[in-house]
């Protein structure tokens, strides 16, 4: 393209601006370099002019005008690019236009790494064009280490030294049922699964507002737990009438009450407090001798029908306790889908070590997972542990928020491949979530279509129906939180897991201990709604600081898996086999064929 340095000075003539020779020159040359025509860079000239308030025309004038508008607003053409081609490209943009936004993105991320933590590795997203798109191939295909990236996220994310020089892996602590000869491989969700969560009326599907509770309500729902347990009793034990608490009698007489505690908070061995009439502000409490029980096992906040003697209606002198009776179990029906054999895996965080953040525990469990490719992972919190030191520490530098669901999207994109359905159940110590009993479901809004039909979120607790098999799940440590409360007297061998388990269905409540422990915030309201059991699950699941069980307990079977990491060591996980019973002659049989604990 030639330029012709008269029709320059020409069309600069028309505005008043007069230059010299070598000016002239310049602006030839500026014409030939950035690709434009005389009249489009006159007006350009003009216009900057215009702009800086310049009135005259010099070589440093063209200086500035090339450095702050020209290599700014206009794409250079390189020399020797129109040799092929006969011509040159004119106009703000050129053939290299999309190379150009290539590298602008480019740049743009290196000064946005400057301000972050150094971490292992390149960090730079892969750049798509409409030749070269990321796929969701290429997206499921990525392995969980690259999906997690701890570094991103804690300026100290060293391995765990204990966890990662186990030798026990993959150790068997405690089996049930016919667990010799069993594979421990499931179909990965390829057989047709009738998930349901139940509700007693409807389950906890969402946030709710709290904090504002009042003492009056708490009082309305221990009475009403009162009322309608002590009613079941009456009926089951075919009591005739319940005597006033406080009343003196001369003859036997049969008290419904709550287990209250003494002046110091807690039970024991030799008297009670037993409490009712709760509608009242002041309410009804009397002692009660437990000297004369030869067996009896008792927590704050149970409900119990006491027979004894009060003759000064002071103080019962306790002859005899009822025991409680548990819900009916689930009768299944054609919605419950069908009776094939099906394999569950639990796991309980928290999923990294006390000393460690690389999150090394939850990536070993997504390879056990793709390996057995269970029929169902019920998952339980926390996630991002806030107990955790690094966390009660402040030192991660991203939100826990934004930790805790790129731990949810490893899990999920990272056992993808396996098809196994996933069951995430939150946890009180889930930093980033709320911190109330009970506890809505997390809140995952950007699940791909094709995670969505796998993926189930529910609440702490919940009770869920598998093919018409029914799990008890919590998060909570009730064993934990019942076993510093209870007081018992037993001349048979029971353990105490055992009793406070039994507990736990004959009052029909996820949570019956009253006053609760310390770190449990409970909204009794929706207490009330969410957290009681509806039917005795054919199988409980409540993982503990204690030890690992799988125990048979009316007819439930009950299973502590343990936690995922203990301190800096490896912990354990569990698995069950199940089969729902076909509808026939005998009586019940329990769905769970076999279960175990292992050592991740």
């Amino acid at each position: 393209m030639a330029v012709s340095a008269q029709l320059l000075v020409e069309e600069l003539h028309i505005f008043g601006l007069e230059c010299e020779e070598a000016v002239t020159e310049k602006l030839v040359e500026l014409c030939i370099l950035y690709g434009q025509n005389e009249e489009g860079m006159a007006s350009e000239l003009i216009a900057f002019c215009t702009s800086t308030r310049k009135d005259c025309l010099t070589l440093e004038t063209l200086n500035s005008f090339e450095h702050e508008f020209l290599s700014k607003r206009l794409s250079r053409t390189w020399h020797g690019a129109s040799k092929d081609r006969g011509h040159r490209h004119a106009g703000p943009r050129d053939i290299v236009s999309i190379q150009e936004l290539i590298e602008v993105e480019e740049e743009e991320e290196t000064l946005l790494n400057s301000y972050t933590t150094p971490s292992k590795g390149s960090q730079k997203r892969t750049i798509t064009t409409p030749e070269t798109p990321l796929t969701k191939r290429s997206v499921s295909a990525r392995s969980p280490h690259q999906l997690l990236s701890p570094s991103s996220f804690s300026p100290s994310a060293t391995p765990p030294q204990k966890y990662s020089s186990r030798s026990n892996r993959g150790e068997v602590v405690t089996s049930f049922g016919s667990a010799q000869g069993v594979s421990w491989s499931g179909s990965g969700g390829t057989s047709h699964l009738s998930l349901k969560v139940l509700g007693h009326p409807e389950p906890l599907t969402r946030s709710y507002k709290y904090m504002f509770q009042k003492l009056p309500d708490i009082r309305e729902v221990l009475t009403c737990k009162i009322e309608e347990l002590g009613s079941e009793l009456k009926e089951h034990y075919k009591i005739e009438a319940f005597a006033p608490i406080l009343v003196p009698a001369q003859e036997p007489v049969t008290l419904l009450g709550q287990i209250g505690c003494d002046s110091n908070g807690k039970l024991n061995h030799k008297s009670v407090i037993l409490e009712g009439d709760l509608e009242h502000s002041s309410g009804t409490q009397i002692p009660v001798d437990l000297s004369e029980l030869k067996e009896y096992s008792l927590f704050p906040g149970q409900v119990v029908v006491m027979e004894g003697i009060n003759t000064t209606g002071r103080k019962l002198v306790a002859t005899r306790l009822y025991e409680g009776v548990p819900l009916p179990f689930h009768q299944p029906d054609e919605e419950d889908g069908d009776s094939e054999q099906f394999m569950v895996l639990v796991a309980c965080g928290p999923y990294t070590t006390s000393d460690s953040i690389t999150f090394d525990p939850l990536l070993d469990l997504i390879t056990i997972i793709n390996r057995d490719r269970p029929d169902v992972c019920i998952l339980f919190g926390p996630f991002l542990d806030a107990k955790h030191e690094q966390v009660e520490s402040c030192l991660l530098t991203s939100s826990f928020e934004d930790v805790f669901k790129q731990c949810l999207r490893t899990i999920i994109e990272g056992t993808r491949s396996s098809g196994s359905h996933l069951i995430f159940v939150p946890s009180l110590r889930d930093v980033h979530h709320e911190p109330v009993y009970p506890q809505p479901p997390f809140s995952c809004s950007d699940l791909l279509r094709e995670d969505k039909k796998r993926v189930r979120l529910v609440s702490e607790p919940c009770t869920l129906s598998i093919n018409g098999v029914i799990f008890g799940l919590t998060s909570t440590d009730l064993l934990f939180h019942m076993g510093a409360e209870e007081i018992s007297s037993s001349s048979g061998t029971s353990d105490r897991f055992s009793r406070i388990l039994k507990h736990i269905l004959t009052q029909r409540s996820y949570y019956p201990l009253y006053p609760p422990q310390e770190d449990v915030a409970i909204d009794y309201e929706n207490f009330y709604l969410y957290a009681q059991l509806p039917v005795t699950p054919d199988v409980f699941i409540a993982p503990s600081e204690l030890r690992y069980f799988v125990k048979d307990i009316l007819g439930c079977v009950c299973v502590n898996p343990g936690r995922l990491t203990k301190g800096q060591v490896g912990g354990t996980f569990g698995r069950l086999y199940l089969r729902r019973q076909t509808a026939g002659g005998g009586g019940r049989q329990s769905p769970c064929a076999a279960a175990q604990v292992v050592r991740i």
